[in-house]
């Protein structure tokens, strides 16, 4: 009785849009001013200890588990939950220390090859041509997201200001379109590194395919046991989420060790403003091991590290969009996804595109480019950004 109690008021505080419950007795109450935006039905009790517990983690298992349906927006939902003080996001006594994460070689490389390597042919589903797994860039309205993910890459390549004959490291390539082009676009020499065997084994097709041997190199590797020369330019976009806490500052001497002097990197990944934060539901389900830095953390790492920082750019508003067109092709592609994976799995991957949107929308988290250089104040860059944005 006291459970259903607190879980009454706990939905009765934790949204700031109008919403209906209906409990597993088959009574309904409707909470906020106005027709409700969502409906939520809660199939079975869900024990107030394992929301104290975790609340990520019990909502979201009781979400894929079907023991709470949500009619309407996931999203909105979420959103309305990050922007309510009262909330279970929000309210730190439903927040529980998380234990640390470990980020040895060996548990890294599992972290990233139980997500990366679901398989090429499930990301070939829903993201774009370029497959692309990171936040686009939408320089105008109706940019799809092909148009908007090549905007992306250019924006961090004419960021760098780099000089044809460059070499240009790439720390966690994805399925290597940035560094494809660069090498074919800007006529930079080019390595990539993954620890994803599903993404080298497609990147070293593509070098090939693209006639890019002499220009372009993969690497299935460890980005800490990397024996090259130092590069004239880094690009890291999506890869220190995954490093842990523990091994951000490494991760920022390693990219200043592989950096020559007055080098230039371009570092592109989620930061949080107000500290850094696991979630427990994303580390169990999504990216085991995740971390995502505080703007201040990856700040202090960066200059430990002798480097400085050039330029900082907020794209919150474009991973947001991203998400959300994520989403849209995600939904138009269930009936092959199914072929592939089953309602519990689906229901997990719907929400988490859907909540990581909502987590942008909300500023809960950013994404963040960080223009960086090893040298003082970046004297081999341009005085002003207009060199960014010329064609």
């Amino acid at each position: 009785m006291l459970d259903n109690m607190i879980f009454k008021q706990l939905m009765k505080h934790s949204f700031t849009i109008p919403v209906e419950v209906t409990y597993p007795n088959g009574k309904t109450e409707k909470y906020g001013n106005g027709a409700p935006q969502v409906k939520i039905k809660v199939n079975e009790k869900i024990p107030v200890k394992d929301l104290l517990r975790n609340a990520s983690i019990t909502l979201g298992e009781a979400y894929m588990d079907k023991k709470i349906e949500v009619s309407g927006s996931l999203q909105v939902l979420i959103n309305s939950a990050y922007e309510s003080a009262n909330s279970f996001l929000n309210n730190n006594k439903f927040k529980r220390f998380l234990p640390k994460e470990s980020h040895s070689e060996e548990s890294s490389k599992n972290d990233v090859q139980s997500h990366y390597d679901l398989g090429n042919d499930f990301y070939k589903l829903w993201l774009d041509k370029t497959m692309t797994y990171s936040c686009a860039y939408f320089e105008k309205p109706d940019d799809s997201l092909e148009e908007a993910q090549m905007n992306k890459v250019h924006h961090i390549l004419k960021k760098l200001d780099p000089k044809p004959g460059s070499s240009l490291l790439d720390i966690g390539c994805g399925w290597g379109t940035l560094m494809l082009t660069a090498a074919r676009e800007y006529n930079m020499n080019v390595v990539g590194i993954t620890l994803s065997e599903e993404q080298y084994n497609a990147v070293k097709q593509r070098i090939k395919d693209e006639g890019l041997e002499d220009q372009a190199e993969v690497l299935l590797e460890d980005y800490r046991e990397l024996d090259h020369l130092p590069f004239d330019y880094i690009t890291s976009v999506g890869m220190f989420e995954h490093v842990g806490e523990e091994n951000l500052g490494e991760y920022f001497n390693t990219i200043s060790r592989y950096l020559k002097s007055n080098g230039v990197a371009l570092i592109h990944g989620i930061t949080r403003q107000q500290g850094g934060a696991y979630n427990g539901w994303i580390n169990k389900y999504i990216f085991p091991g995740g971390y995502v830095p505080g703007l201040n953390e990856n700040l202090t790492h960066i200059i430990e590290s002798g480097m400085q920082v050039a330029d900082i750019e907020m794209l919150r508003r474009h991973y947001q969009r991203t998400l959300e067109m994520w989403t849209d092709n995600f939904h138009k592609v269930l009936p092959e996804v199914r072929k592939m994976h089953d309602e519990r799995f689906i229901r997990m991957w719907d929400l988490y595109l859907q909540a990581c949107a909502a987590s942008f929308e909300s500023g809960n988290i950013d994404v963040i480019q960080y223009l960086i250089s090893k040298g003082p104040s970046a004297r081999t860059l341009p005085m002003t950004r207009d060199y960014m944005y010329k064609d």
